[in-house]
């Protein structure tokens, strides 16, 4: 078995060492705006990319790849060989970021890193760009004598679903073989608590579109007898819940939680929800996030308010979005959710079903070597706290992929994400003292792994 080139006490120095360097090279990427889902932005996701291998490059990384699979967003794919009789670990993150949305809502520049108190402010600085920046720590602690085989893989259109990266793992598939993979793309429980993610909510969404007429006509002379398309529209939308809150749709899985304990004042200051506004559903409120179904209309087309007329509006379209429970079928849910929406809709409208995403959810078995390397590397790091098991509302579809690709790896759901992290939204921001130990962290996981699972 090898025998690793550094203590941990030596780690911790070194990380302590390199961290002003990685935070620069952070910065650097923050200020390329590398938005996925903006077709002219498409040369900055190129540049994100190349910079990104030319940091892992400078590292000493001899293959250093940008690759594509099926015509999508560039990746970079870095390797370093492992010493004789240890183990290889692939570490991904993605170099594309969420667009802005209202510049003016942010306090500084997006795109311009600005630390303001605990936080470093900009658009990826936390997601998942420092991801990228904790892999480069990680690497750059150890410099020449990594105690493992490294495959770092930063892909470029996480942000929009990863369309790809199904494609990407079949084809490149000998290059990205690994006995444990990171993904640094989650977050930890709260500042001072670490936590591995275990379990997330797939994702499917559609469109629905609602027609009563076939022109507007005067609301004076039909109000009454015939049914509007906005009115129609709301029923059929109310159907989704019960007057809990809970899904209502027959068919979508539902299951247990990790006994972790998740405080309503938590959950109302970290949510941002408006005083009065009652919780919805029922159950535990860590069930109600990560392991049962939630529907929410997130987008609707109609009149605007200024431009309304005393007319009955012929058809109205909506955008909904469905996380589905950990144990759920993707496929299923969609058609659950299009035979409800059939079944439901008020007065014989006429209804339009469009598929949108599919996106698995995952339910990690946590046991084994390398879960057990990685709470301790976690519990070196945050000095002596218990990293928790948490399940994640959200939606990583391409764990699932991952795991049907490589099914004999253990997969390790890290980040650096915290509750007040705001990624996607106005003021996203990386706390640069949990940011060091995630760093920390990683660097002990590839110590802890080349004694673990060495031969």
């Amino acid at each position: 078995m090898p025998t690793p080139s550094m203590t941990p006490e030596q780690i911790r120095a070194a990380v302590r060492e390199v961290m002003p360097s990685v935070r620069a090279d952070l910065e650097a990427l923050v200020r390329i705006p590398s938005v996925s889902a903006d077709p002219a932005r498409a040369d900055d996701v190129r540049r994100s990319a190349e910079a990104t291998a030319e940091l892992f490059r400078a590292e000493g990384f001899d293959d250093v790849r940008i690759l594509t699979a099926a015509g999508g967003a560039p990746a970079v794919l870095a390797r370093k060989p492992a010493p004789e009789g240890a183990p290889t670990v692939l570490l991904y993150a993605h170099h594309d970021v969420q667009p802005t949305g209202e510049v003016a809502d942010w306090d500084s520049d997006p795109f311009e890193p600005t630390e303001r108190g605990d936080r470093l402010y900009g658009r990826g600085a936390a997601d998942d760009k420092a991801g990228i920046a904790a892999h480069l720590a990680a690497v750059r602690t150890f410099g020449a004598d990594l105690p493992v085989g490294v495959t770092v893989l930063v892909e470029g259109e996480e942000e929009v679903g990863s369309p790809t990266l199904e494609a990407f793992l079949e084809e490149h598939h000998e290059l990205l073989a690994a006995d444990v993979i990171v993904i640094a793309d989650s977050g930890n429980w709260d500042i001072g608590e670490p936590a591995l993610t275990t379990s997330l909510r797939g994702l499917v969404d559609c469109f629905v579109e609602v027609r009563t007429l076939q022109h507007g006509v005067h609301s004076g002379m039909w109000g009454g007898v015939v049914p509007d398309a906005v009115t129609t529209m709301v029923r059929l939308l109310a159907t989704l819940h019960d007057d809990e809150g809970n899904v209502a749709v027959e068919g979508l899985h539902s299951g247990p939680a990790a006994d972790v304990d998740y405080p309503e004042e938590r959950v109302r200051a970290e949510s941002g929800i408006a005083e009065g506004v009652q919780l919805i559903g029922s159950g535990s409120l860590v069930e109600r996030l990560w392991t049962k179904p939630a529907i929410t209309t997130i987008g609707f087309d109609a009149t605007r308010t200024a431009d309304a007329s005393n007319t009955l509006i012929p058809s109205v379209r909506a955008k909904l979005s469905v996380r589905l429970a950990p144990g759920d079928s993707s496929k299923r849910a969609m058609a659950a959710l299009r035979h409800h929406l059939e079944q439901h809709v008020p007065w014989g409208a006429q209804l339009t079903f469009t598929e949108g995403e599919f996106g698995e959810p995952t339910q990690i078995d946590a046991t084994g070597p390398a879960y057990d390397a990685a709470r301790a590397a976690f519990r070196d790091a945050w000095d002596g706290t218990e990293p928790v098991d948490m399940g994640v509302g959200g939606s990583i579809p391409f764990i699932a992929a991952f795991n049907v690709a490589f099914p004999d790896a253990a997969v390790l759901v890290t980040g650096v994400e915290d509750p007040d992290t705001r990624a996607h939204g106005a003021n996203e921001g990386l706390h640069l003292a949990e940011f060091e130990k995630v760093c920390l962290a990683e660097a002990l996981l590839l110590h802890n792994l080349a004694e673990s699972l060495g031969r």
